[in-house]
């Protein structure tokens, strides 16, 4: 696919953690019993009157602070009329020419805008893991609508599925860390459309775009992504032109099947919603909005890999809130270890022996527990071999570190006194390597070492066996 140029921009659906809807008081939640969290408001009854959520349209800011967005002093709702089942009013109220937030950037992507709308309802399909009564009729949930959404727009400057995955999984952790989401995407808060088209390299005109619709993992929107881009390609290569269309892409069985046409913004009939005031932003607001933004996920990482920390530990830390938290806790309780060696410590060795995705902050090895374990580690009071053993148990049965250190004899030996002999016989148990060494040729350092090792049952510093190897060898 070298000839072509893929091109990518995304629409994210984000539902607001607001106490209630969008346009009226009916409170907002999850696995509810069907149709009890509604009202005329947002049933869309005749001479229902919507008003604007307050703290929604906070939230949008707070949004457009994250990603740098240019705010506007006034914004309006207009109406994006469409019939579907799910649409109880035959229109959405969104925002259409004068949206909230305008240009911004995150992770290198520019952001084109973000304007807040109510979401629509559930239509649960018969035959679907919906229905638990074994009908095959379709019926609609309308607890949903109404939901406040912010839909993020970007620009299209997407290349591939895995530089959109990356910019999601970023996305997805600031939306988070600033609270506005709780951006569970297998409950529908956080969804993404795809809108994706190819060009000849080189290009810089658009082609013709398709839209793959509401996905909701990671890992299906590269998944679809890839096999809407294979199929443009396929087209093209046969001389058959790319209807633009939206898609549904089945994860199981990897296949894209058509939708609808994909619609232009004309064929919603947008005006102006009659019934909403227009937002006006005030000093107030914006001084409200800022001083609820925390430090940012691309701003942390930043600021942890200037510690010194490897580029993907420092992103790993940053990009889930409650590592870089345990992590910057467990650096400030350690007294000789250097923040590089704790943040290994956590990113190479705890999160290995612990569940995916869990808090290690909930572990068996609080923060401090992990900081005087790598304290023993920097003052050479037991070797990395040694600390692996240690966190084995700490993970398993909790304790202090000094404490399981002196039951499991995992105290290193460091001592010339107990290294000198050790060294001086595996140098005695292997003379060519030894001869090898003396001509320096360090290569094989590694099996004299792997013999202290083994001796000591993992317990010498490898750093002092090669100073005592060269200092014996008067290297």
């Amino acid at each position: 696919m070298t000839e072509f140029e893929t091109v990518i921009g995304l629409e994210i659906h984000v539902q607001l953690k607001t106490r209630t809807k969008m346009f009226c008081s009916c409170l907002l939640g999850f696995a509810e019993e069907p149709n009890t969290r509604t009202c005329p408001t947002c049933l869309g009854l005749p001479g229902a009157l919507p008003v604007a959520n307050a703290e929604a349209i906070h939230l949008g800011l707070l949004i457009g602070m994250a990603l740098g967005c240019e705010l506007a002093p006034r914004s309006i709702f207009h109406r994006k009329n469409y019939f579907y089942p799910d649409s109880p009013k035959g229109y959405q109220i969104s925002q259409y020419d004068e949206p909230l937030c305008g240009a911004g950037e995150l992770g290198g992507v520019a952001i084109h805008r973000v304007h807040l709308e109510d979401d629509a309802a559930k239509t649960i399909h018969g035959g679907s893991s919906g229905r638990i009564d074994g009908s095959t009729t379709s019926v609609v949930d309308f607890n949903r609508a109404g939901t406040p959404l912010a839909e993020i727009v970007t620009e299209p400057d997407i290349r591939s599925a895995e530089q959109a995955g990356e910019f999601l999984r970023l996305l997805r952790t600031t939306l988070k860390t600033i609270g506005v989401s709780d951006v569970d995407m297998s409950q529908g808060s956080l969804r993404c459309d795809a809108n994706i088209s190819i060009r000849p390299a080189g290009s810089t005109e658009l082609g013709t775009k398709t839209e793959l619709k509401n996905m909701n993992s990671f890992r299906f929107i590269e998944q679809g992504i890839r096999a809407e881009v294979a199929r443009q390609v396929g087209l093209v290569r046969a001389g058959e032109k790319v209807e633009q269309e939206t898609l549904h892409f089945d994860p199981q069985t990897g296949s894209l099947t058509s939708m609808r046409s994909k619609e232009e913004a004309h064929d919603y009939r947008y005006f102006p919603e009659p019934d909403l005031t227009p937002v006006t932003i005030t000093p107030q607001m914006l001084e409200r909005a800022k001083a609820a933004l925390p430090e940012l996920p691309a701003a942390r990482t930043a600021r942890f890999e200037a510690l010194g920390l490897h580029p993907d530990t420092a992103k790993l830390l940053a990009w889930r809130p409650e590592l870089g938290d345990y992590y910057e806790q467990a650096a400030a309780a350690a007294t000789q270890a250097d923040g590089v060696a704790v943040a290994n410590l956590v990113a190479n060795e705890l999160l290995q022996r612990l569940e995916a995705d869990s808090d290690p902050a909930d572990s068996k090895v609080p923060a401090d527990a992990l900081a005087a374990l790598a304290d023993l580690v920097a003052a050479r009071a037991v070797t990395i071999t040694g600390a692996k053993k240690v966190l084995d148990q700490l993970v398993a049965e909790g304790g202090d570190p000094a404490q399981v250190v002196e039951a499991l004899g995992l105290g290193a030996v460091g001592g010339e006194d107990e290294l000198v002999p050790v060294v001086q016989a595996a140098l005695d148990a292997n003379p060519d390597i030894a001869e090898r060494l003396r001509g320096g040729d360090m290569k094989p350092m590694g099996v004299i070492i792997g013999f202290v090792m083994k001796e000591t049952k993992g317990r010498a510093d490898g750093k002092e066996v090669t100073r005592i190897v060269r200092s014996t060898l008067g290297l």
